[in-house]
């Protein structure tokens, strides 16, 4: 395979760095833009625990984000955590997670693999991102080796953590296994020797645990880089699944560009400097030359091309434009059929029409679920599907035939 340089030109490592998707680089950024000066080839990974099937574009962003140093001639792992996945990370959570099965993080990994193949490109005959499972190493760790890592923390670094402190105060359990997770996470960078770890903000702890380890067991120095989580700058609300505002990029074109119109204004310089490949200069000029709704559909076409390409963007404009503008129901609504009885929570989610039941009850609770053909807004989260055409959100509709 030919070898590939890295790339040192100024500008673009610089519009990398500066664009606002990193936010913090350790230990400093100024050593870690020198390091890409030099031309040495580094070694980056992120590691992505694939707890669920669906991906959103803060997930994108991330993908986005690594192809960007990638394509200045570095080499790039994406590390799925068929192994951490299952412990699960406790950062930022109240209560510990639910431990997954590997067949379960498997099929999860399965479906993320085909989804981001359109933000990275691993057909690339000389430089192409590699894919590494965490199972690999910590699955062979023996509990003596466990515990060798484990010497090289305190329970008061584990305890001065956000989330944990707050389960102190409420008085909320904190599983043993919680600790231990910082500490796997740690020897992936180990395992693989890396150079850079990037990482959500979120993730910081646990990559400089890494960072401790790789010093230790391989005197080897670790940059970590940590990218925003695309929170909305008004309400400091993360995009989550559980919350429902994630936007989704497993969908069809309409689905994915009604989704992004849906967001609110906000979110829009958000999504437009951490998803698209435009420069900062025509960010500025959309946004500064057109009220929201217009750069609102600018944005929702440009992210719809990165997914489905340029003609079935363009259809989705069309779409949006006479199905949403003029409040109309799509034409081509199918039918679906359910049996008498059946909750309308439960066939929502087989049609992938929500995407939780937390994202349900929180649609009803303002109002948002409505049978267009009796117009009576849905009150209880467990009632029964009635025949009609039902309208989920803003722009979701489904037609239900029960037999």
């Amino acid at each position: 395979m030919e070898s590939q340089k890295t790339i040192t030109d100024e500008v673009k490592i610089d519009d990398v760095l500066d664009r606002g998707t990193i936010v913090q680089i350790l230990p400093t950024k100024n050593e870690f833009r020198e390091k890409l000066l030099s031309g040495e080839k580094l070694r980056f990974y992120w590691g992505f625990d694939a707890t669920g099937p669906n991906l959103h574009l803060s997930h994108a962003k991330n993908f986005i984000l690594m192809e960007k140093f990638r394509k200045l001639g570095h080499e790039v792992i994406v590390l799925f955590g068929d192994f951490t996945a299952r412990i699960g990370d406790p950062s930022g959570e109240d209560s510990a997670r639910k431990q997954l099965s590997r067949e379960e993080v498997l099929e999860n990994v399965k479906r993320w693999k085909e989804v981001v193949k359109p933000l990275m490109d691993f057909q690339d005959n000389v430089n192409p991102p590699k894919i590494m499972y965490n199972h690999d190493w910590l699955s062979k760790l023996t509990f003596e080796d466990v515990i060798n890592l484990a010497s090289n923390f305190t329970v008061q670094q584990m305890l001065e953590r956000d989330m944990f402190e707050n389960r102190l105060k409420e008085k909320k359990p904190i599983y043993l296994h919680e600790f231990l997770y910082p500490l796997m996470q740690g020897y992936d960078s180990v395992a693989m020797e890396v150079d850079v770890e990037m990482c959500g903000t979120d993730q910081i702890f646990n990559a400089l645990a890494g960072r401790t380890l790789l010093k230790k067991l391989k005197n080897k120095e670790k940059f970590v880089v940590a990218a925003t989580l695309m929170a909305n700058p008004k309400t400091g609300d993360l995009m989550s699944k559980t919350k429902g505002t994630g936007v989704f990029f497993n969908v069809s074109a309409d689905d994915l560009y009604g989704q992004i119109m849906a967001q609110p204004d906000e979110m829009i310089e958000v999504l437009f400097i951490n998803v698209t490949p435009l420069s900062l200069d025509e960010i500025k000029s959309i946004i500064g030359a057109n009220n929201p709704k217009e750069a609102k559909m600018r944005l929702a076409e440009e992210i719809t091309k990165i997914f489905h390409g340029e003609k079935l963007a363009a259809e989705a404009v069309d779409n949006f434009m006479n199905t949403f503008s003029k409040g109309g129901v799509p034409d081509d609504l199918p039918e679906v059929s359910v049996a008498q009885g059946t909750k309308l929570i439960e066939m929502l989610l087989v049609e992938k029409i929500v995407i939780s039941k937390s994202e349900f009850r929180r649609l009803v609770s303002e109002g948002a679920v409505t049978n267009m053909d009796s117009d009576k807004k849905v009150e209880d989260p467990d009632a029964l599907a009635e025949s009609g055409v039902y309208k989920v959100g803003k722009r979701r509709f489904i037609k239900i035939k029960v037999i």
